[in-house]
């Protein structure tokens, strides 16, 4: 009777105490490497992101503090990163603790871990491209080249509205309503119009025998009119002055610093305010025109 009993004890605390242990250990790794990461992503947000968030709001203090839309896009891009981080760890965590349980258990690992080394490395050459989109996706998160709702140019022909960023693909609306699905291996240089501010660039023509002064102290007072009205100007509005003497006219060129994504609106207005306060001044907007020269056929004339 005693045998048994020592032999129950003895097999209780064997293999099934070791697998009870290995479980535990994995569940208190697991849950522990998870909080590790995410108080590490937001010391990142409330450091690095932080950091680059002042300088801006320097430039732009009114704005940025009224919305914290640049917090909010920080806030959902860490979140998402740190979902996918604990996610890996939470595999890998398991994967161990799985080949530790089949050990105790009595397997042979050794077949079972070169038959997954040869099936990784058949993996790894047949999918380059899905590890490479999945490489440039994890940094394209870290360093918020873009977001959902940014305006971005990925390359000629493709450019428009961020829908969704993946690690593997970025789905974006084009002007036309055509949707595009790029991997992200594939994005070799982003252009992001939308990002922290925009700048509404105007070129507004006036006829030759146009008095500049007059002209300039009217598209400054338009602007500065619709500066004071809204909010979707940051900055007092710059007129640069003459850009260029063309073929027709003279091009005077303005520089409004906007909100995100809104230099389209404020540049449609401008136009269109520009051109009642021209017509209401006797300012001319030329339009292509030339001169010709009538001279006599001397044989005609003769």
């Amino acid at each position: 009777m005693n045998v048994d009993t020592d032999k129950v004890v003895e097999f209780l605390l064997g293999s099934p105490l070791a697998i009870v242990v290995i479980v535990v250990m994995a569940i208190v790794v697991s849950r522990v490497a998870r909080r590790a990461i995410k108080r590490m992503l937001r010391g990142l947000h409330s450091g690095g992101v932080r950091e680059r968030l002042s300088a801006v709001r320097r430039r732009t203090p009114d704005a940025l503090l009224e919305t914290e839309e640049i917090s909010i896009r920080a806030t959902q891009r860490i979140e998402a990163l740190a979902s996918v981080l604990r996610s890996i760890v939470s595999f890998v965590v398991w994967l161990v603790a799985g080949l530790l349980v089949l050990g105790e258990l009595g397997f042979d690992l050794a077949p079972l871990l070169a038959g997954a080394g040869i099936l990784g490395v058949a993996i790894g050459f047949g999918s380059q491209s899905l590890v490479k989109d999945f490489l440039s996706g994890f940094f394209i998160l870290v360093e918020d080249q873009f977001g959902v709702g940014d305006i971005v140019d990925l390359e000629p022909g493709i450019s428009g509205t961020v829908e969704a960023v993946s690690l593997r693909t970025t789905r974006l609306r084009s002007v036309d309503g055509t949707v595009w699905h790029v991997p992200n291996g594939e994005i070799r240089r982003v252009g992001n119009m939308s990002q922290h501010w925009s700048r509404a660039l105007l070129d507004v023509d006036v006829a030759y025998d146009t008095d500049l002064s007059h002209a300039r102290t009217v598209i400054k007072r338009v602007a500065d009119e619709l500066w004071n009205e809204g909010t979707d100007i940051l900055e007092e509005p710059d007129l640069w002055g003459v850009e260029s003497l063309g073929q027709h006219a003279v091009t005077l060129r303005l520089v409004v610093k906007t909100r995100p994504s809104r230099q389209w609106v404020v540049a449609r207005e401008l136009r269109e305010r520009i051109k009642r306060a021209f017509d209401a001044e006797g300012i001319e907007i030329p339009f292509p025109q030339q001169t010709v020269w009538m001279r006599p056929d001397p044989a005609v004339a003769g």
